[in-house]
Protein backbone atom coordinates (compact mmCIF):
# COMPACT_ATOMS: atom_id res chain seq x y z
CA UNK A 1 0.00 0.00 0.00
CA UNK A 2 0.90 3.48 -0.97
CA UNK A 3 0.00 6.67 0.06
CA UNK A 4 1.76 9.36 -2.45
CA UNK A 5 5.56 8.22 -1.97
CA UNK A 6 4.81 7.24 1.35
CA UNK A 7 5.10 3.24 0.89
CA UNK A 8 3.57 0.89 3.87
CA UNK A 9 3.84 -2.62 2.90
CA UNK A 10 1.15 -5.23 2.52
CA UNK A 11 -1.72 -5.21 5.15
CA UNK A 12 -0.46 -2.32 7.40
CA UNK A 13 -1.76 -1.54 10.50
CA UNK A 14 -2.30 2.23 11.85
CA UNK A 15 -2.12 4.12 14.77
CA UNK A 16 -5.42 6.29 14.50
CA UNK A 17 -4.94 9.97 16.13
CA UNK A 18 -6.40 9.90 19.44
CA UNK A 19 -6.64 13.48 21.24
CA UNK A 20 -4.34 13.08 24.97
CA UNK A 21 -3.21 10.12 23.62
CA UNK A 22 -1.07 9.27 20.76
CA UNK A 23 1.53 12.15 21.66
CA UNK A 24 5.34 11.75 20.40
CA UNK A 25 6.12 9.16 23.08
CA UNK A 26 3.50 6.71 22.54
CA UNK A 27 3.77 6.72 18.73
CA UNK A 28 7.37 5.98 19.20
CA UNK A 29 5.79 2.91 21.28
CA UNK A 30 3.59 1.90 18.76
CA UNK A 31 6.09 2.20 16.24
CA UNK A 32 8.14 -0.14 17.77
CA UNK A 33 5.11 -2.52 18.36
CA UNK A 34 4.92 -2.70 14.37
CA UNK A 35 2.32 0.04 13.40
CA UNK A 36 3.92 1.08 10.13
CA UNK A 37 2.63 4.75 10.11
CA UNK A 38 1.18 6.62 13.43
CA UNK A 39 -1.11 10.09 13.59
CA UNK A 40 -0.45 12.94 15.64
CA UNK A 41 -2.83 13.81 18.16
CA UNK A 42 -5.34 16.37 16.05
CA UNK A 43 -4.74 20.10 15.63
CA UNK A 44 -6.70 22.58 15.42
CA UNK A 45 -6.37 24.75 12.49
CA UNK A 46 -7.77 28.05 13.97
CA UNK A 47 -4.84 27.66 17.25
CA UNK A 48 -2.26 26.37 14.67
CA UNK A 49 -2.78 30.10 12.41
CA UNK A 50 -2.85 31.88 16.00
CA UNK A 51 0.30 30.29 16.64
CA UNK A 52 -0.77 29.24 19.94
CA UNK A 53 2.30 26.94 21.67
CA UNK A 54 0.49 24.21 23.36
CA UNK A 55 -0.95 23.65 19.39
CA UNK A 56 3.07 23.95 18.29
CA UNK A 57 3.97 21.63 20.95
CA UNK A 58 1.90 19.14 19.17
CA UNK A 59 4.45 19.25 16.09
CA UNK A 60 6.74 17.80 17.29
CA UNK A 61 7.60 14.83 15.43
CA UNK A 62 10.68 12.55 15.96
CA UNK A 63 13.13 10.95 13.08
CA UNK A 64 12.75 7.63 14.52
CA UNK A 65 8.86 7.49 14.28
CA UNK A 66 8.30 8.58 10.71
CA UNK A 67 6.68 7.71 8.69
CA UNK A 68 4.18 9.88 10.22
CA UNK A 69 1.01 11.83 9.87
CA UNK A 70 -0.24 14.79 10.97
CA UNK A 71 -3.79 15.65 11.51
CA UNK A 72 -5.56 18.33 11.31
CA UNK A 73 -9.50 19.97 11.95
CA UNK A 74 -11.18 23.24 11.50
CA UNK A 75 -14.47 24.47 9.54
CA UNK A 76 -13.23 27.75 7.39
CA UNK A 77 -10.81 26.96 4.00
CA UNK A 78 -8.79 29.51 4.34
CA UNK A 79 -8.00 28.74 7.66
CA UNK A 80 -7.32 25.17 7.43
CA UNK A 81 -5.30 25.84 4.23
CA UNK A 82 -2.48 27.95 6.48
CA UNK A 83 -2.79 25.43 9.20
CA UNK A 84 -1.61 23.24 6.57
CA UNK A 85 1.65 25.35 5.41
CA UNK A 86 2.43 25.75 8.56
CA UNK A 87 2.25 22.20 9.32
CA UNK A 88 3.95 21.30 6.45
CA UNK A 89 6.93 23.59 6.89
CA UNK A 90 6.99 23.04 11.21
CA UNK A 91 6.60 19.12 11.27
CA UNK A 92 7.29 18.16 7.45
CA UNK A 93 5.09 15.19 8.00
CA UNK A 94 4.96 12.12 5.44
CA UNK A 95 1.48 12.68 4.88
CA UNK A 96 -1.31 15.06 6.34
CA UNK A 97 -4.88 14.28 7.53
CA UNK A 98 -7.68 16.04 7.74
CA UNK A 99 -10.24 15.25 10.88
CA UNK A 100 -13.63 15.36 9.65
CA UNK A 101 -14.76 12.51 12.28
CA UNK A 102 -14.49 13.17 15.42
CA UNK A 103 -17.70 13.30 16.85
CA UNK A 104 -17.93 15.57 20.42
CA UNK A 105 -19.73 17.58 21.17
CA UNK A 106 -16.90 20.32 21.43
CA UNK A 107 -15.67 19.87 17.98
CA UNK A 108 -18.78 18.55 15.96
CA UNK A 109 -21.01 21.13 17.55
CA UNK A 110 -19.18 23.87 16.62
CA UNK A 111 -19.37 22.28 12.75
CA UNK A 112 -15.75 21.02 12.52
CA UNK A 113 -14.65 16.90 12.89
CA UNK A 114 -17.89 14.73 11.92
CA UNK A 115 -20.21 17.89 12.07
CA UNK A 116 -19.05 18.90 8.43
CA UNK A 117 -20.47 15.97 7.58
CA UNK A 118 -23.47 17.86 7.93
CA UNK A 119 -22.01 21.17 5.51
CA UNK A 120 -20.79 18.75 2.39
CA UNK A 121 -20.26 21.22 0.23
CA UNK A 122 -17.91 23.35 3.06
CA UNK A 123 -16.20 19.85 3.43
CA UNK A 124 -15.33 19.30 0.04
CA UNK A 125 -14.41 23.25 -0.25
CA UNK A 126 -12.17 22.31 2.96
CA UNK A 127 -10.34 19.64 1.16
CA UNK A 128 -9.76 21.11 -2.07
CA UNK A 129 -8.17 24.44 -0.22
CA UNK A 130 -5.85 21.94 2.20
CA UNK A 131 -4.83 19.83 -1.28
CA UNK A 132 -3.92 22.94 -3.04
CA UNK A 133 -2.26 24.44 -0.12
CA UNK A 134 0.54 21.66 0.17
CA UNK A 135 1.33 20.02 -3.60
CA UNK A 136 3.71 18.55 -1.95
CA UNK A 137 2.56 16.71 0.85
CA UNK A 138 -0.02 13.84 0.32
CA UNK A 139 -3.39 14.89 1.89
CA UNK A 140 -5.91 12.18 3.16
CA UNK A 141 -9.18 12.24 5.11
CA UNK A 142 -10.47 10.40 8.04
CA UNK A 143 -14.50 10.52 8.57
CA UNK A 144 -17.67 8.50 9.67
CA UNK A 145 -20.03 6.82 7.54
CA UNK A 146 -22.47 9.80 8.19
CA UNK A 147 -24.08 12.24 10.71
CA UNK A 148 -26.99 9.57 11.56
CA UNK A 149 -28.90 6.75 10.73
CA UNK A 150 -31.92 8.29 8.85
CA UNK A 151 -28.51 10.38 6.59
CA UNK A 152 -26.89 7.07 5.58
CA UNK A 153 -28.22 7.05 2.65
CA UNK A 154 -29.47 9.86 -0.14
CA UNK A 155 -32.73 9.39 -2.06
CA UNK A 156 -31.96 6.79 -4.86
CA UNK A 157 -30.58 4.74 -2.43
CA UNK A 158 -26.76 5.63 -2.82
CA UNK A 159 -24.77 5.40 0.34
CA UNK A 160 -24.04 8.65 1.65
CA UNK A 161 -20.18 7.78 2.42
CA UNK A 162 -19.63 6.39 -1.18
CA UNK A 163 -21.00 9.68 -2.96
CA UNK A 164 -18.93 11.54 -0.42
CA UNK A 165 -15.54 9.32 -1.12
CA UNK A 166 -15.94 9.74 -5.01
CA UNK A 167 -16.30 13.32 -4.60
CA UNK A 168 -13.25 13.63 -1.51
CA UNK A 169 -11.04 11.21 -3.88
CA UNK A 170 -12.27 14.14 -6.92
CA UNK A 171 -10.40 16.95 -4.62
CA UNK A 172 -7.05 15.02 -5.32
CA UNK A 173 -6.76 13.00 -1.44
CA UNK A 174 -4.60 10.27 -1.42
CA UNK A 175 -6.21 7.84 1.03
CA UNK A 176 -9.58 7.66 2.90
CA UNK A 177 -10.01 6.52 6.51
CA UNK A 178 -13.73 5.36 7.31
CA UNK A 179 -14.92 5.13 11.07
CA UNK A 180 -17.46 2.57 10.86
CA UNK A 181 -19.51 4.46 12.91
CA UNK A 182 -22.55 7.55 12.53
CA UNK A 183 -21.51 10.69 14.79
CA UNK A 184 -24.56 9.84 16.44
CA UNK A 185 -23.47 6.48 17.79
CA UNK A 186 -20.19 8.13 18.97
CA UNK A 187 -18.21 5.09 20.52
CA UNK A 188 -21.12 2.29 21.00
CA UNK A 189 -23.14 -0.21 19.21
CA UNK A 190 -20.62 -2.29 16.42
CA UNK A 191 -18.69 -0.80 13.55
CA UNK A 192 -20.65 -1.33 10.49
CA UNK A 193 -17.81 -2.68 8.06
CA UNK A 194 -20.16 -3.36 5.28
CA UNK A 195 -20.17 0.08 3.80
CA UNK A 196 -16.58 0.41 4.44
CA UNK A 197 -16.38 -2.22 1.90
CA UNK A 198 -18.65 -0.67 -0.21
CA UNK A 199 -16.92 2.47 -0.74
CA UNK A 200 -13.39 -0.19 -1.05
CA UNK A 201 -15.24 -1.86 -3.68
CA UNK A 202 -16.71 0.95 -5.68
CA UNK A 203 -15.51 0.48 -9.77
CA UNK A 204 -14.34 4.48 -9.50
CA UNK A 205 -12.86 3.99 -6.02
CA UNK A 206 -8.87 4.29 -6.60
CA UNK A 207 -7.08 5.75 -3.65
CA UNK A 208 -6.40 3.32 -0.69
CA UNK A 209 -9.23 3.36 1.81
CA UNK A 210 -8.10 2.39 5.30
CA UNK A 211 -10.97 0.65 7.64
CA UNK A 212 -11.32 1.65 11.19
CA UNK A 213 -13.52 0.38 14.37
CA UNK A 214 -13.39 -2.41 16.97
CA UNK A 215 -10.38 -4.16 15.30
CA UNK A 216 -8.27 -5.64 18.12
CA UNK A 217 -7.11 -9.02 17.30
CA UNK A 218 -5.23 -10.63 14.36
CA UNK A 219 -8.54 -12.64 13.23
CA UNK A 220 -10.88 -9.49 13.29
CA UNK A 221 -7.89 -7.39 10.85
CA UNK A 222 -7.63 -10.62 8.70
CA UNK A 223 -11.48 -10.68 7.80
CA UNK A 224 -11.36 -6.67 7.57
CA UNK A 225 -8.55 -7.24 4.42
CA UNK A 226 -9.56 -10.57 3.53
CA UNK A 227 -13.54 -10.16 3.76
CA UNK A 228 -13.62 -5.62 3.04
CA UNK A 229 -10.77 -5.79 0.91
CA UNK A 230 -9.38 -2.43 2.84
CA UNK A 231 -5.48 -1.58 2.16
CA UNK A 232 -5.33 -0.73 6.07
CA UNK A 233 -6.42 -1.34 9.07
CA UNK A 234 -6.12 1.96 11.65
CA UNK A 235 -6.55 0.48 15.33
CA UNK A 236 -7.56 3.14 17.96
CA UNK A 237 -8.77 2.30 21.33
CA UNK A 238 -7.44 -1.06 21.34
CA UNK A 239 -4.38 0.46 22.35
CA UNK A 240 -5.43 1.55 25.13
CA UNK A 241 -3.71 -0.56 27.64
CA UNK A 242 -2.38 -2.56 25.35
CA UNK A 243 0.71 -0.92 22.50
CA UNK A 244 1.53 -4.50 21.96
CA UNK A 245 -1.67 -5.09 20.08
CA UNK A 246 0.33 -4.39 16.89
CA UNK A 247 2.70 -6.99 17.61
CA UNK A 248 -0.18 -9.19 18.55
CA UNK A 249 -2.00 -9.23 15.32
CA UNK A 250 1.39 -9.11 13.35
CA UNK A 251 2.63 -12.34 15.11
CA UNK A 252 0.24 -14.29 16.87
CA UNK A 253 1.98 -17.07 17.29
CA UNK A 254 4.51 -15.15 19.72
CA UNK A 255 2.86 -13.14 21.90
CA UNK A 256 4.73 -10.66 24.44
CA UNK A 257 5.36 -12.38 27.65
CA UNK A 258 4.92 -10.56 31.12
CA UNK A 259 8.70 -9.59 31.41
CA UNK A 260 8.67 -7.68 28.01
CA UNK A 261 5.95 -6.24 28.70
CA UNK A 262 7.10 -4.46 31.40
CA UNK A 263 10.28 -3.98 29.73
CA UNK A 264 8.05 -1.83 27.12
CA UNK A 265 6.43 0.29 30.28
CA UNK A 266 9.75 0.74 31.66
CA UNK A 267 11.72 1.89 28.38
CA UNK A 268 8.61 3.94 27.68
CA UNK A 269 8.58 5.80 31.36
CA UNK A 270 12.68 6.49 30.91
CA UNK A 271 12.33 7.87 27.61
CA UNK A 272 9.75 9.89 28.73
CA UNK A 273 11.46 11.31 31.44
CA UNK A 274 14.10 12.25 29.94
CA UNK A 275 12.12 13.87 27.11
CA UNK A 276 10.45 16.09 30.25
CA UNK A 277 14.19 16.52 31.37
CA UNK A 278 15.07 18.08 28.05
CA UNK A 279 11.89 20.51 28.39
CA UNK A 280 12.61 20.80 32.28
CA UNK A 281 13.29 24.19 33.97
CA UNK A 282 15.28 22.65 36.76
CA UNK A 283 18.24 20.07 37.18
CA UNK A 284 17.92 17.17 38.77
CA UNK A 285 20.55 14.16 39.57
CA UNK A 286 18.13 11.42 39.26
CA UNK A 287 18.04 9.36 36.64
CA UNK A 288 15.13 7.52 35.32
CA UNK A 289 16.27 4.33 35.43
CA UNK A 290 17.13 5.14 39.53
CA UNK A 291 13.03 6.72 39.31
CA UNK A 292 12.02 3.22 37.76
CA UNK A 293 14.07 0.97 40.50
CA UNK A 294 12.63 3.13 43.18
CA UNK A 295 8.93 2.86 42.33
CA UNK A 296 9.96 -0.97 42.22
CA UNK A 297 6.79 -1.49 39.99
CA UNK A 298 8.02 -4.91 38.52
CA UNK A 299 7.70 -6.25 42.19
CA UNK A 300 3.95 -5.74 42.52
CA UNK A 301 2.82 -6.50 38.74
CA UNK A 302 1.95 -9.96 38.44
CA UNK A 303 0.52 -12.26 35.28
CA UNK A 304 -3.19 -11.17 36.82
CA UNK A 305 -2.80 -7.31 36.64
CA UNK A 306 -4.66 -5.58 34.19
CA UNK A 307 -2.20 -3.76 31.87
CA UNK A 308 -4.68 -1.13 31.28
CA UNK A 309 -3.65 -0.07 34.91
CA UNK A 310 -0.07 0.04 33.97
CA UNK A 311 -0.15 1.31 30.81
CA UNK A 312 2.14 4.44 29.24
CA UNK A 313 -1.17 6.61 29.11
CA UNK A 314 0.12 7.21 32.59
CA UNK A 315 3.18 8.80 31.07
CA UNK A 316 1.22 10.37 28.80
CA UNK A 317 -0.40 12.61 31.77
CA UNK A 318 3.40 12.99 33.22
CA UNK A 319 4.35 14.97 30.07
CA UNK A 320 1.64 16.91 30.45
CA UNK A 321 3.28 18.45 33.58
CA UNK A 322 6.09 19.54 31.19
CA UNK A 323 4.51 22.75 29.64
CA UNK A 324 3.59 23.81 33.48
CA UNK A 325 6.21 25.50 35.64
CA UNK A 326 6.78 22.89 37.70
CA UNK A 327 9.88 21.52 38.69
CA UNK A 328 11.38 18.60 37.14
CA UNK A 329 11.52 16.74 40.29
CA UNK A 330 7.66 17.47 41.04
CA UNK A 331 6.66 16.34 37.29
CA UNK A 332 9.25 12.86 38.41
CA UNK A 333 6.81 12.45 41.81
CA UNK A 334 3.83 13.31 39.34
CA UNK A 335 5.09 10.39 37.19
CA UNK A 336 5.83 7.93 39.63
CA UNK A 337 2.35 9.12 42.00
CA UNK A 338 0.24 8.32 39.16
CA UNK A 339 1.27 4.78 38.64
CA UNK A 340 1.84 3.76 41.82
CA UNK A 341 -1.83 4.98 42.36
CA UNK A 342 -2.83 2.56 39.73
CA UNK A 343 -1.49 -0.33 41.44
CA UNK A 344 -2.86 0.52 44.93
CA UNK A 345 -5.93 0.27 42.79
CA UNK A 346 -5.48 -2.56 41.69
CA UNK A 347 -4.40 -4.42 44.85
CA UNK A 348 -7.76 -2.88 46.25
CA UNK A 349 -9.73 -4.36 43.62
CA UNK A 350 -7.87 -8.00 44.63
CA UNK A 351 -8.58 -7.80 48.59
CA UNK A 352 -12.21 -6.53 48.10
CA UNK A 353 -12.21 -9.32 45.54
CA UNK A 354 -10.59 -12.31 48.27
CA UNK A 355 -13.51 -10.60 50.50
CA UNK A 356 -16.35 -11.96 48.49
CA UNK A 357 -17.52 -8.64 46.52
CA UNK A 358 -17.58 -9.54 43.28
CA UNK A 359 -20.23 -9.35 40.58
CA UNK A 360 -22.49 -12.54 40.95
CA UNK A 361 -21.38 -13.91 44.19
CA UNK A 362 -23.39 -15.00 47.22
CA UNK A 363 -21.82 -12.05 49.33
CA UNK A 364 -23.53 -9.56 47.87
CA UNK A 365 -27.40 -10.79 48.31
CA UNK A 366 -29.38 -9.59 51.13
CA UNK A 367 -27.98 -11.59 54.71
CA UNK A 368 -31.89 -13.07 54.43
CA UNK A 369 -31.18 -14.49 50.91
CA UNK A 370 -27.55 -15.88 51.67
CA UNK A 371 -27.16 -19.75 52.52
CA UNK A 372 -26.47 -20.49 56.40
CA UNK A 373 -23.86 -22.89 57.27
Amino acid sequence: MRIGSVCLGEKPLLLAPMEDVTDIGFRLLCRRMGAAMVYSEFVSSDALVRMVSRSLEKLAVSPEERPVAVQIYGRDPQAMAEAARIVVAQAHPDVLDINFGCPVKKVAGKGAGSGMLRDVPRLLAVTKAVVDAVPDTPVTVKTRLGWDEPSLFLPDGTPFIVDLALRLQDCGIQALTLHGRTRAQMYTGEADWTLIGEVKNHPHMHIPVIGNGDISTAQQAEQAFQRYGVDAVMIGRATFGRPWVFHEILHPESPLTLDEKIDVLKQQAVESVERIKKRGSRFTTTTPAEIWNKTELRNYITEDTPMQLVTPSAVAMAEMAATTTLTISLKIFFLCSVMAILLIREHLRRYLHHLGYRQGSESRLPRHQQQQP
